[in-house]
C-alpha cells in the first residue's frame, strides 16, 4: 500500500472519528500541547518579537518533528500507518465538537433562555456574552463556525494532504499557538507576533478553500461568490474575511459589525451587507450543516488532490 493510500484511508478514518466520537473528553493532545507551549513561554518570555519567534519555533517544529519521528516508525507498517494518520486526523479535527457547541447556544436561543446562550458561548468563542443580545450571540456564533470550519477542519486536511501526520500536527500547532499568544493584548503584542504572522501563512490555503466549498454547498454559490470578491478584503484578518463572507453570501445573512472581546469594542466592516439579512437563532443549524458539507468536500478534494499530483509526478518518472 502506497504512502498515498495510506494517508488517504487515515484522514477519512479519522475525520469518521470526530463524526462518530467527537474530541475526547480527557487528556485531548491538543490540551497536552497547549499546556507545553503554556511552560515555554514561562520559560522564553520577553517583550520582544525575537523571543516570540523563538518559542514559535521551538513549540511548531517540535510538534512537526514528532509527527515525523512517530511516520517514520510505523511506516514499514501499512495498517500501524494508518491508525497513526487516521489518531493524528481525530486529534487536530474539531469540527464535531463545534457543532455540538453551537448547536447547543442555538437550542438555548429558541428556547429563549438567552441566559444559557451567554454562559455557554465562552465555549466557542472569546467576545464579551454580556455585552450581546440574542441577535449578537447568533451572529457570534455564526461567524465562529466559519471561521473554525477553515480553522480547525480544512487547514488541517490541506497540510495533512501535503505533509502527513507532520501537517497534521504541524498546523494545529500554530493554529493553537496563534489562540494562546497571537492576539494583541500588551503582554503578547510583541512575543505573539511570529505566531499570528504564521498561523495567517499556515492558514491561507485552508482559507481560500474553505470560501469555495462554502459557495459549492450553500444555497446561493452566486450570492457566496459576490459577498467573497465584494467583502472579505475589507475584513482585518486576510483568512477569516473570505471564510465569513463566504458563509455569510451562502446563507444569506449579514456578518460582522461591532465586536467585544475582553473589554476591548471593535467595529468590523458588514459582510453581504446589501443582500443579506440579520442573523437569527435558527441560522446557526444552517451553518453546521453548511461546515459539515464543506468538511467532507474538503476531505475528497485534498485526497484526491494528493492522489493527483502523485500519479502525475509517476507518469513523468515513467517518460524519463
Amino acid at each position: 500500500m502506497g504512502a498515498d493510500r495510506r494517508y488517504a484511508y487515515g484522514a477519512a478514518a479519522g475525520l469518521l472519528g470526530d463524526l462518530l466520537l467527537g474530541d475526547p473528553r480527557r487528556g485531548h493532545p491538543v490540551a497536552v500541547f497547549g499546556r507545553a507551549a503554556a511552560a515555554a513561554e514561562g520559560a522564553l518570555w520577553h517583550d520582544h518579537r525575537g523571543w516570540g519567534a523563538l518559542h514559535t519555533a521551538v513549540c511548531a517544529g517540535g510538534a512537526v518533528a514528532l509527527g515525523a519521528l512517530a511516520a517514520r516508525a510505523v511506516r514499514p507498517s501499512p495498517a500501524a500507518s494508518v491508525a497513526l494518520t487516521a489518531a493524528a486526523a481525530w486529534s487536530v479535527v474539531g469540527g464535531t465538537s463545534l457543532a455540538r457547541e453551537a448547536r447547543a447556544i442555538g437550542r438555548a436561543l429558541t428556547a429563549g433562555d438567552v441566559e444559557a446562550a451567554r454562559a455557554r458561548l465562552p465555549h466557542l468563542c472569546g467576545r464579551d456574552p454580556q455585552a450581546l443580545d440574542a441577535d449578537g450571540i447568533a451572529r457570534a456564533v455564526v461567524e465562529s463556525v466559519a471561521e473554525n470550519t477553515s480553522d480547525a477542519v480544512v487547514g488541517a486536511l490541506v497540510w495533512g494532504a501535503v505533509a502527513g501526520v507532520p501537517g497534521l500536527l504541524g498546523f494545529r500547532a500554530v493554529n493553537t499557538l496563534d489562540a494562546m499568544v497571537g492576539h494583541k493584548s500588551p503582554r503578547h503584542r510583541r512575543f505573539g507576533w511570529a505566531a499570528a504572522r504564521l498561523d495567517d501563512v499556515a492558514g491561507w490555503p485552508g482559507a481560500r478553500l474553505t470560501a469555495v466549498l462554502a459557495a459549492a454547498a450553500g444555497g446561493d454559490p452566486r450570492g457566496a461568490v459576490r459577498a467573497w470578491r465584494a467583502d472579505a478584503g475589507r475584513h482585518p484578518s486576510p483568512n477569516a474575511g473570505p471564510v465569513e463572507a463566504s458563509f455569510a453570501g451562502a446563507l444569506g445573512v449579514r456578518l460582522g459589525g461591532t465586536l467585544s472581546y475582553g473589554g476591548r469594542v471593535e467595529h468590523r466592516p458588514v459582510l453581504n451587507g446589501a443582500a443579506g439579512r440579520a442573523v437569527r437563532a435558527g441560522d446557526i443549524d444552517r451553518t453546521v450543516r453548511l461546515s459539515r458539507r464543506v468538511g467532507l468536500l474538503a476531505l475528497g478534494t485534498t485526497v484526491a488532490a494528493r492522489l493527483l499530483v502523485t500519479g502525475v509526478k509517476g507518469l513523468k518518472g515513467q517518460g524519463k
